[in-house]
């Protein structure tokens, strides 16, 4: 079988294919012609805006830029002061852009603005075909007063938050509750922020805008706080007893519901807490607390001893907390034990004795008198110094143990020297103590730091041997220079003052030099006018004293003979004035007699005298 065929060329190309591929170039050329056509069409003026250009809500389409930009600075001016109202939670908010000083960047929006249709002829054609169809909303960029935004939020905040509210416990009498927790609303600060610009920055004002929040969820929930319902339940279901080295204390439901702190907070656990709590720890700590008691030094005619020290008791009050709330949460083991701790003293017995007081080391005597206050203010001041432990090589402060004598700590007005001059102060008197205590530590032949003398010579005081304090730059210091403790004590009597040193007997030998109490200037006058007395006259109210002075030396000896302390003491005193009291009351004058008249020289007729005698004997003159 035979089979013809036609013969085909290689090479040759199809002439269908070569007319449709003439075709295709020909419709795109016509298709690019068309579309440049249109481009250019559409193309518009580079120097205006391409229409559909929105800025800030307003059309600026067909509009240059100067145009543009005087347009949106118009409107912005007559919006300003018109406020924009936000919502959230169901309130109303208006704020005025001049409120948070909001201004927009109306030339760098124009100019994004522009740039919305530019290109080269057909290009920029086609981007303001993409404009007039789809529009393009610009917005400007805007500036704010950063602490008025934050004010604000914050404001917002405080009206707009709704904090959730936790599940808690309540209890009603004997008997406790759940109560389901509350979502809560929160201001979304970060996001309010931009969105309150942004609106501002816009130039419509119309419908109100909504502003973010967030939901404040709930931490503690029902569920959570259902085992901490049961364990107040069954804390409230009967009593539980406290015991203590034999002693009981019942607690009741009642009692124990006082006790008992529900969880709050966040928490989801009861606690033997609060109020109720502190106040009935408080009570049985009167009742089973005692203060520790420190080793003390007591004097007696024959010396002196020691008292032994005393610990204290004091409750654990959180153990003791903690062992109710498990009695109470048990349904069958209802009693707790009261834990309490031993207070050892500050002092003890062993200590004290080491500290070496076993007897007199120095004393002296003064006596005194006054009016009562001063009385009551050598009292108080001996009162504050004594019982004073000096270790050894420390240094006593007279002003530094008493602190400075005020109404508020007692003292009195009393008789006192201020500046030269005997007048009245608070704390009059004090200064019968510091020269006691001074006498006191010069007799023990301690080492003394500072002393000062009155400023009137008083006579009843040893010669150069006074010490005057004032707080806080006058002050009597000494030193402690033995190898023990030193113990000051003082005892008031009814006119009288006893300052001992107790510490351990040093045997020292303490050799005094006086001199003696000399002139160095005549008092001053002082002259007093008084209207009572004559001119011309005068009397002497007080005699004053001179200035006077005088030194004390002190050599002290150890045991040994060595030779510990050699001191002078020097002291100066003013002088006392002479007070005068100098007339100013004007003498009077002279009577003068008045000379007779004529009348005063006539002699008398017989009716004027009685049983005048006959006329022939005148009577004389």
């Amino acid at each position: 079988m035979r089979i013809d065929a036609t013969p085909v060329r290689a090479g040759v190309p199809d002439r269908s294919a070569r007319t449709l591929a003439r075709w295709l170039l020909v419709s795109l050329a016509l298709l690019a012609v068309l579309t440049a056509l249109i481009g250019f069409a559409f193309a518009g003026s580079p120097v205006r805006i391409a229409d559909g250009v929105q800025i800030a809500g307003v059309d600026v389409g067909g509009l240059t830029k100067s145009e543009a930009r005087r347009l949106l600075e118009r409107r912005f001016e007559n919006v300003a002061h018109v406020p924009v109202v936000f919502t959230a939670g169901g309130q109303e908010f208006p704020i005025k852009a001049t409120t948070l000083s909001v201004e927009a960047d109306w030339a760098a929006a124009v100019e994004s603005a522009a740039r919305e249709g530019e290109g080269f002829g057909p290009v920029r054609g086609f981007k303001r075909l993409q404009t007039r169809f789809f529009g393009s909303e610009i917005a400007p960029p805007a500036q704010v007063y950063d602490a008025a935004l934050d004010y604000k939020l914050a404001e917002l905040a405080r009206k707009i938050d709704q904090r959730h509210i936790e599940a808690r416990l309540v209890r009603r009498g004997l008997s406790v509750d759940v109560v389901p927790g509350q979502s809560g609303l929160r201001l979304a600060q970060d996001l309010a922020a931009e969105r309150v610009v942004r609106s501002l920055a816009r130039l419509e004002r119309g419908q109100p805008i909504a502003l973010p929040v967030v939901l404040d969820p709930v931490e503690v929930t029902a569920a959570d706080l259902a085992p901490a319902a049961a364990q107040a339940r069954t804390a409230l279901s009967a009593p539980v007893r406290l015991e203590y080295e034999g002693t009981r204390w019942k607690l009741p439901r009642w009692r124990i519901a006082e006790l008992l702190s529900l969880p709050v907070g966040g928490a989801t656990e009861i606690a033997i807490a609060g109020p109720g709590a502190e106040a009935w720890f408080k009570r049985l700590r009167k009742t089973v607390e005692r203060a520790p008691v420190d080793a003390a030094f007591v004097v007696e005619p024959g010396g002196i001893r020691i008292a032994p020290d005393k610990p204290g008791l004091s409750i654990d009050v959180p153990a003791t907390a903690k062992a109710l709330l498990t009695a109470a949460t048990s349904a069958a083991a209802r009693t707790a034990p009261l834990s309490v701790r031993t207070a050892p003293a500050e002092r003890s017995t062993a200590e004290a004795q080491a500290m070496g007081i076993t007897g007199v080391v120095g004393s002296y005597y003064t006596t005194y008198g006054g009016i009562p206050s001063r009385l009551h203010n050598v009292a108080l001041v001996a009162e504050l110094i004594d019982g004073s432990l000096i270790a050894p090589g420390k240094t006593f402060s007279f002003n530094g143990t008493t602190g400075e004598r005020t109404a508020e700590k007692g003292f009195e007005e009393a008789p006192v020297i201020i500046n030269g001059e005997l007048q009245t102060g608070l704390g009059g008197g004090i200064c019968q103590v510091s020269t006691t205590v001074f006498n006191a530590v010069y007799e023990a032949g301690l080492q003394i730091d500072e002393r000062t003398n009155h400023a009137l010579y008083i006579s009843h005081y040893p010669l150069g041997r006074d010490a005057t304090v004032n707080y806080p730059d006058l002050d009597l210091k000494f030193t402690n220079d033995t190898d023990h403790w030193l113990l000051l004590r003082t005892f008031v009597g009814s006119g009288s003052l006893t300052v001992n040193l107790y510490g351990t007997p040093q045997d020292r030998r303490v050799e005094t030099t006086a001199q003696p109490l000399r002139v160095v200037g005549a008092p001053t006058i002082k002259r007093v006018p008084d209207p009572q007395l004559e001119k011309g006259t005068s009397e002497v109210d007080e005699y004053g004293q001179p200035a006077r002075s005088t030194s004390v030396s002190r050599k002290v000896y150890a045991a040994d003979g060595t030779v510990l302390h050699e001191d002078t003491w020097y002291s100066s005193y003013r002088s006392e004035p002479k007070v005068v009291r100098v007339g100013t009351k004007p003498k009077p004058k002279p009577k003068v007699k008045p000379k007779p008249t004529k009348a005063d020289t006539a002699l008398p007729t017989t009716t004027d005298l009685p049983d005048a005698p006959p006329a022939s004997t005148p009577p004389q003159p």
